[in-house]
């Protein structure tokens, strides 16, 4: 198992280019000193705002100058955004407008960005064909900044799918590849401060070497997305991978994370395994733990998709139960050719469902 993480800013393990850990200890923050994103051409920098400080986790041995390369080269290769619409048009376009304010200033800078992808649902577009104002904003401001990228989708992981599907034909061997959800409240004071400095999520990747970089939303501890990724996410990640989810629970507290950047060779190797409708951050992570890849961790900030705060219970029990549903399959898929798998898978099944179970009854309880 990985030991603590190394806490630092990119910034500081790019300039140095020197492992953290090397003098034996973890880095560490003087008293007052302040970790800050790094600037992207005039992009603002936050200094001040306690509760928005830019960090990134690591696992010890995975900076630069592990792969043998040094964050120079980054400069040759190309981040690719890929935007994922919202499903649901919003009346307000304000949390839209910030983002693609972030999209034309990507769409700009073309030495160092792709063209942005945005994926956008068949079934959203015909909701809204006769919507004058959402047919203005599609031709004027998406397909201005961005390549649009009509697809018909089961759910938001299979619009990942086809967006970074296409990125990836036309990336190269060291690029990267940044998904950004757009159904988050961007247009609020927090939101403008993460859309500066959410450009640090792919530059990791690049800078400091790494595989995948999970990006982690603050939350607290009544916060429903973070109640089932607790009592719902890791419980049945413990029960059918349990090693798997010791690693992954150092990594991170939120493994359904809609926001990550991810490198050329991972994404081809996850491309090329079954990808599941739903749920395929938390496989993402388990192929990355399988496979001993570089992750890392970038906290985006307070931000939320939930308008009112909350789920609904019916969403919790569809999350929970779509959870299981993919680790059952994800666990046959690596256990079906060993001698008495059907036992074994029997007994984690019976367990699965007790954790299913008691997960529902406490979420029920803590969400009323």
């Amino acid at each position: 198992m990985p030991g603590p993480f190394v806490f630092a800013s990119a910034r500081q393990f790019v300039e140095e280019d020197q492992p953290a850990e090397s003098s034996g200890k973890p880095f560490q923050l003087l008293p007052g000193q302040n970790i800050c994103a790094k600037t992207l051409g005039t992009w603002p920098v936050l200094n001040d705002d306690k509760s928005m400080k830019t960090t990134v986790a690591v696992r010890p041995g995975t900076q630069p100058g592990a792969s043998g390369k040094k964050s120079g080269a980054a400069s040759k290769n190309k981040i690719h955004p890929v935007v994922i619409y919202p499903f649901r048009q919003p009346g307000d376009y304000s949390d839209l407008e910030q983002l693609y304010q972030l999209i034309a200033r990507l769409a700009a800078e073309r030495k160092k960005y792709a063209r942005p992808i945005t994926v956008m649902d068949r079934k959203t577009h015909f909701a809204n064909e006769g919507n004058k104002r959402f047919l203005d904003f599609k031709k004027n401001t998406v397909a201005r900044h961005s390549k649009i990228l009509d697809a018909w989708c089961v759910d938001t992981c299979q619009m990942w799918y086809s967006g970074l599907g296409l990125a990836f034909e036309k990336g190269g061997p060291e690029d990267v590849y940044w998904l950004i959800p757009g159904d988050f409240n961007y247009g609020t004071a927090v939101g403008k401060e993460v859309l500066g400095r959410l450009h640090d999520l792919p530059e990791i990747c690049l800078d400091l070497q790494q595989d995948v970089c999970i990006g982690e939303i603050a939350t607290d501890h009544n916060n429903s997305k973070q109640l089932i990724d607790t009592y719902g996410t890791f419980a049945l990640l413990y029960n059918w991978f349990p090693a798997e989810a010791q690693e992954i629970r150092q990594y991170t507290e939120r493994p359904r994370s809609e926001f990550f950047a991810v490198r050329h060779s991972f994404l081809r190797e996850v491309l090329r395994h079954r990808w599941y409708a739903y749920e395929q951050t938390v496989v993402m992570l388990l192929h990355a733990v399988f496979n001993r890849q570089r992750i890392s961790r970038f906290f985006v900030g307070n931000i939320s998709d939930l308008p009112e705060g909350r789920e609904s219970l019916a969403s919790v029990m569809e999350q929970v139960e779509r959870t299981e549903r993919v680790l059952k399959t994800l666990w046959r898929e690596r256990n079906r050719a060993k001698p008495g798998w059907i036992e074994q898978y029997r007994v984690l099944e019976t367990q699965s469902e007790q954790v299913r179970r008691t997960a529902l009854v406490l979420l029920q309880n803590l969400l009323g």
